[in-house]
């Protein structure tokens, strides 16, 4: 590999990021878990907002759960962000608010694996650690033309002996410097040049060495095994209003999907169900009409979500409420963080 022509192409074409111009590992982690959930287009405006609110990972460690998820709202996988919440306070307590930059510490940390912490230490403190992410597969699978699927046990190990030799070669020839400029430039190589479809080989400064370019290859790397199959889900979500215009929520069960965010109270069925037939456990409602959501497709599930409006007299006249719900007003939604579904639903119901 071309060494110097990669990091003389990312000097002048990397994109000028926040979590670039600092040292901070608690900035850099925070970056990185933000954006394993999203493009950085999005995910820029979710850092400022996390390092603006959490300025230090002892004030997110000090938040409440609630305040974190609300913040994270929209991005999805939200035991991530209860992760993030739990290994701040990890770094709060066993590290007396200091974040780690030993790869062996930052790994133990809730939450982080293999890429995260590679990533963490490489680019505050220079630690020799190869950071592999979809985009330095993708680099890596080219260069070499790899046809080991990457999204297998044997890939995985494959491609980490790869990176690691790649960058140990690296590090020989710049004095054992600059791990985190060499695993930034490849990366971003892969997010701007070496990209999915349309790989733009005519500016890639490492095409001279590119075997997959010289064998006609380039769009059949990495090979990927195959995708996990969707399972679909049915669900059918009571939303009960009083005459005093407020509604029962419900917090989210840990063991699923959405964990620990709110929504409308749920009666989950094998497969679509009308109103009618539905167990709903509460008498002296008036059904006012539903509302069929499209279908919404996650990495393993796709669910099928029906909203159904009621009405009630008053809930300070209904008996003892189901285990789990409470009773707030509606204007006060927005203070709970919810499933972008509902976020969908409510849109809906503003317009």
């Amino acid at each position: 590999m071309d060494f110097t022509a990669l990091i003389d192409w990312y000097e002048r074409h990397h994109r000028p990021l926040p979590w670039r111009e600092t040292r901070d590992p608690y900035r850099i982690w925070l970056s990185e878990v933000i954006l394993q959930q999203t493009r950085v287009a999005q995910g820029l405006a979710y850092y400022r907002r996390f390092e603006e609110r959490f300025p230090t990972v002892v004030a997110l460690a000090e938040a409440r759960e609630d305040d974190v998820l609300k913040l994270w709202q929209g991005l999805g996988y939200y035991s991530r962000a209860l992760n993030l919440h739990a290994a701040a306070r990890q770094v709060a307590e066993q590290y007396g608010g200091l974040f780690p930059t030993r790869y062996e510490e930052v790994r133990a940390l809730r939450g982080v694996g293999d890429y995260t912490a590679a990533a963490v230490v490489s680019f505050a403190a220079d630690a020799p650690h190869a950071v592999v992410d979809g985009n330095v597969y993708r680099v890596l699978s080219r260069l070499s033309d790899i046809p080991t699927p990457i999204d297998t046990a044997a890939g995985k190990r494959e491609f980490a002996t790869v990176a690691a030799a790649l960058l140990s070669d690296y590090l020989a020839r710049r004095d054992h410097k600059g791990s985190g400029l060499y695993n930034q430039a490849l990366m971003e190589l892969g997010a701007l040049v070496c990209t999915p479809r349309g790989a733009q080989c005519a500016d890639c400064p490492l095409a001279g060495s590119c075997m997959a370019l010289r064998s006609g290859t380039v769009g059949l790397r990495p090979v990927k095994r195959g995708k996990t199959a969707q399972t679909p889900r049915y669900f059918n979500y009571l939303h009960i209003t009083d005459r005093r215009g407020r509604v029962a929520i419900r917090r989210r069960d840990r063991e699923d999907i959405w964990q620990g965010l709110y929504e409308f109270p749920l009666i989950e069925t094998a497969a679509e169900t009308d109103f009618e037939a539905l167990p709903v456990p509460l008498t002296g409602y008036v059904w006012e009409g539903s509302v069929r959501m499209p279908k919404h497709v996650l990495s393993h599930r796709v669910i099928h979500a029906v909203f159904h409006r009621l009405a009630i007299p008053d809930w300070d006249e209904m008996a003892d409420l189901p285990d789990g719900w409470c009773v707030v007003p509606a204007e006060r939604l927005d203070d709970y963080a919810v499933a972008r579904l509902t976020e969908l639903y409510l849109e809906r119901q503003s317009v």
